[in-house]
């Protein structure tokens, strides 16, 4: 998949704006979704284009989209809402432009405090939020332990693409879950 056959669009919104420009501006974002995608190699477009959206907001406004869609009145460090439904483009669609795999949202506010927990920097824990979501969009989840363990060794994968390498304690199951 080449990047010019790959869209994705970047959205900065709130309070995080400075400080995510800070730590990585918007084309950053979009190279390491590019190369995640190119090493994902996912089957949903037969023109291998792609787009979605990263936004990245504070407690308040994670609080209020987690409160709306998954009736949870606290903040949530990422959410993903897939673009995909039952409902398949007909394949006219799918050639001629880039699927929409969905919407990204990441709390800056909640990435920060979870910074210190898992021991490493904040642009660290970003791109883990960003790359844990962005396998949410491509159908991973993470039911059971097992899961959890397959999706982080995928994460930890995606992050050495972009040269970010975690150790593998900081997303030790007793970490998470005392």
């Amino acid at each position: 998949m080449s990047t010019a056959q790959l869209t994705v669009e970047v959205e900065v919104l709130g309070e995080a704006l400075e400080a995510i420009r800070a730590i990585a501006p918007p084309e950053t974002w979009q190279s390491w979704l590019q190369t995640w995608l190119r090493q994902l190699s996912p089957a949903l477009s037969p023109i291998h284009a792609y787009e979605l959206s990263l936004q990245f907001t504070t407690d308040a406004g994670m609080t209020a989209l987690n409160r709306e869609y998954r009736q949870q009145d606290q903040p949530t460090d990422v959410l993903s809402f897939a673009g995909l439904d039952d409902a398949p483009l007909p394949p006219e669609v799918l050639a001629a432009i880039p699927f929409n795999l969905g919407d990204l949202v990441i709390s800056v506010d909640t990435a920060q405090r979870q910074c210190a927990a898992h021991g490493h920097s904040l642009p660290e824990e970003l791109a883990w939020l960003a790359a844990h979501g962005l396998l949410h969009l491509l159908g991973w989840d993470h039911p059971d332990e097992a899961h959890l363990q397959a999706m982080w060794a995928q994460q930890r994968s995606l992050l050495a693409s972009i040269d970010i390498h975690l150790p593998d304690s900081a997303y030790a199951p007793e970490i998470l879950h005392p």
